[in-house]
């Protein structure tokens, strides 16, 4: 009895975490430095679009890690 998941599945599952790691990445930061409280690069396109697209596809890739399956004849 072997393992569920192959080597190439693990190696799909370890990137997919990296690349959610990277989009949550750049969703951080917006500390402010002024006296009211309120940064306004809080809405840059890298954390409204970007960072939202890129964790996405991290999850899209941790779907396809877990039902990839590798031939047999190979």
């Amino acid at each position: 009895m072997g393992l569920v998941f192959g080597k190439k599945n693990f190696i799909l599952l370890a990137v997919a975490i990296l690349v959610i790691v990277l989009g949550f990445a750049l969703m951080s930061g917006g500390e402010t430095t002024e006296a009211g409280g309120f940064d306004p690069s809080i809405f840059s396109t890298r954390r409204i679009t970007v960072a939202p697209i890129v964790t996405l596809i991290g999850f899209c890739l941790v779907v396809f890690a877990i039902l990839f399956k590798e031939q047999e004849g190979k």
